[in-house]
């Protein structure tokens, strides 16, 4: 490049695009689409800051990936260019193949497919592209590549990617309890026999990260009115795609109506290379869109979970540590078919209940701490933290949401 890009970030500050390829790739429209994905889905409803994008996060990673690669490389780790540049594409595109409203829309939209597979898609299709440019940094997405500790940085539990979204999200919500030391965290990585760990004296800071983690997940991405906003999400996008298989027309935009008339699995994404076009057309103003043609449908189920997001007129929650009774569940659903005067067969898309769960330690994905003795071992091991103990244990709440009433006959 005659002259270095630069991106001014609301967290990082100016954000230096460091390479022709790079520059390339975000300015790609399958790139671009980021920026119509909200990161944090419907989390607004509760936050209202909480607009920054899956484009902000992607450029934030990629930002914080040269900043640990330098400091690696400053540590006598040899990292080469074309290792530097393909970690920072890795990381750049890691979620790359996100839908509409990111992680709420995962599973409905389309037949159970993660993001993952579709990030591997849209890497493999830029670099046929891009003439293989690609190779390595495919290789470390999908960890084939022989110095693991390049995949770590990309997906683990102490990766690029959740020290960028914890702190990008804190920032955009204000949830200031949220905060990590991630520069710190960053100067206390080194690697120890081709494995990322952390030198002892940054222990604390781990320890901070975690529980930092945990406070974010019940806080800002389970918030109860969260799960309530997401699960009428799924709940109308459901009808949407029923009626549409039943032969029903709805207003929907081409991409959108696509992913409608018919249930799409990985197959339709292997078999059919339209089929990742399309879905590379669709972001979250399809949705959006849609919302605002069905408030005005003959379909009571779409005109009113319409009205009701518009509106702000959102599920009711009810949030315990326990499973609720059968008791419960049949006195609920019997309430809400008298109040709301729907039919029973329809219940399901003004009441639904389950279970969220979170720990933020997951042990069989080891944090490794390197000692001053050179020995390495598991950070809940390295010292007396009970904390990290605690965090290992997997906190279940279970849910129920519920229509308090319709908006409009």
């Amino acid at each position: 490049m005659k002259s270095h890009k630069i991106i001014n970030d609301p967290v990082y500050g100016f954000i230096t695009i460091p390479s022709e390829l790079i520059f390339a790739i975000i300015d790609h429209p399958y790139f671009q689409r980021l920026r119509r994905i909200k990161q944090l889905g419907l989390t607004d409803y509760v936050y209202p800051g909480a607009h920054h994008t899956r484009f902000h996060h992607a450029i934030g990673a990629m930002h914080l990936m040269s900043v640990t690669l330098d400091h690696l490389r400053n540590k006598g780790v040899d990292i080469n260019n074309q290792e530097y540049e393909a970690a920072l594409l890795a990381i750049l595109l890691h979620d790359i193949g996100h839908g509409p409203f990111s992680h709420a829309l995962e599973h409905s939209i389309l037949q159970n497919i993660p993001h993952e597979h579709l990030s591997l898609l849209f890497l493999e299709i830029l670099n046929k592209q891009f003439n293989s440019q690609l190779d390595l940094a495919i290789r470390i997405f999908k960890n084939n590549y022989e110095r693991k500790f390049f995949h770590q940085l990309v997906s683990s539990q102490l990766d690029i990617d959740r020290l960028d979204y914890l702190q990008r999200d804190c920032y955009f919500t204000g949830v200031s309890e949220g905060t990590i030391g991630a520069d710190r965290i960053i100067k206390m990585m080194h690697i120890k026999n081709d494995q990322l760990v952390v030198e002892e004296k940054g222990i604390y800071s781990i320890e901070n990260f975690l529980s930092a983690r945990r406070l974010m997940y019940w806080q800002v991405y389970l918030h109860k009115t969260t799960v309530s906003a997401e699960k009428m999400m799924i709940n109308l996008m459901q009808r949407a795609k029923d009626l549409c298989l039943s032969g029903e027309s709805i207003a929907a935009s081409p991409a959108l109506e696509y992913f409608l008339v018919k249930e799409r699995g990985i197959s339709d994404f292997d078999s059919n290379p339209d089929t990742l076009s399309i879905y590379a057309q669709l972001d979250d103003y399809d949705i959006w869109g849609g919302l605002k043609f069905w408030q005005h449908s003959q379909d009571y189920v779409l005109h009113n979970i319409s009205h009701m997001f518009l509106s702000r007129k959102l599920f009711k929650v009810t949030l315990s540590n326990h499973p609720f009774t059968p008791d419960q569940i049949s006195d609920w659903k019997t309430k809400t078919v008298e109040k709301l005067g729907v039919p029973e067969r329809e219940l399901h898309y003004f009441f639904s209940h389950g279970m969220i769960s979170n720990h933020a330690y997951a042990a069989k994905e080891n944090i490794y701490i390197l000692a001053k003795s050179g020995e390495v071992m598991d950070v809940a091991q390295a010292a007396d933290l009970p904390n990290i103990k605690a965090m290992s244990k997997i906190v279940k709440k279970h849910y129920a949401c519920r229509a308090k009433e319709l908006t409009l006959p």
